[in-house]
């Protein structure tokens, strides 16, 4: 199974969307900052995630959501999500 994801910042409130195959284990990773994009705005919430069966379709998600069109799409989606984590 391939995971794309979208973790909240809690201390600054940043949106980080990522690709693993192992959810749990990557969200560790980022909250004991062995991510160095990440590592600066710990500690990270999980607030989203989609599962594909195929990783060209996964990551082809991923970079999606990384454009300004995706993160536009992505708060639309998670507002209510987003408005009760401020």
């Amino acid at each position: 199974m391939f995971i794309v994801y979208v973790l909240r910042s809690t201390l600054v409130g940043h949106l980080y969307v990522g690709f693993t195959e192992n959810l749990d284990g990557r969200v560790a990773t980022h909250n004991r900052g062995e991510v160095i994009s990440t590592k600066a705005h710990r500690p990270w919430k999980l607030i989203f995630h989609e599962c594909y069966t195929n990783k060209a379709d996964a990551l082809r998600r991923e970079q999606y959501l990384k454009t300004t069109a995706g993160k536009r799409g992505l708060k639309m989606m998670l507002q209510e999500t987003l408005a009760c984590l401020s």
